[in-house]
């Protein structure tokens, strides 16, 4: 005996469905937002802890530390988080001093960044002091739970029915 089987709005089902990539990448987003926010306020933190002392020339080979004047444009330096890039494979951003600007240093223009860079990785006349991984490591944990957070805040946003 043959049946039939009716079912009203099953194209608007399917339609929804296929939104439901786009929404979920508008979720990843904006908890990924939350979690780079904490990253980027470690960063402001860890800047605190660079060693300074006052700027002189290399002697001996031995490598000076950040001047208190290097120190003092990263603390003022905007940190933030880079616009996002959505693609197939997800959401990506960075934090950091990306687009930081320029700062006078010595009577010089120098990138922000490049500066940053210097006192983070070391040069052959700076002693290295790591504070952006320092940073990065401590705050894990805190940035992967905003994330987690953020998804379980905007999960409603993954419902078919809205």
């Amino acid at each position: 005996m043959p049946f039939s089987i009716q079912v009203d709005g099953l194209s608007e089902l399917i339609r929804k469905m296929d939104q439901l990539p786009e929404k979920a990448a508008d979720v990843a987003a904006l908890a990924l937002y939350d979690g780079a926010g904490v990253v980027a306020d470690a960063v402001s933190r860890a800047v605190q802890g660079i060693a300074t002392e006052p700027f002189r020339y290399v002697t001996n080979g031995r490598k000076r530390k950040a001047s208190p004047e290097e120190k003092a444009i990263i603390e003022n330096a905007p940190k933030g988080v880079a616009k996002f890039k959505k693609d197939l494979s997800g959401v990506r951003t960075s934090v950091g001093m990306q687009n930081a600007g320029y700062a006078n240093l010595n009577g010089k223009t120098k990138p922000i960044p490049q500066i940053a860079n210097a006192i983070n990785s070391g040069t052959s006349f700076m002693e290295k002091q790591p504070f952006m991984r320092k940073a990065f490591s401590q705050s894990k944990s805190a940035a992967e739970a905003a994330i987690e957070a953020g998804i379980l805040k905007h999960e409603d946003m993954l419902d078919p029915g809205k």
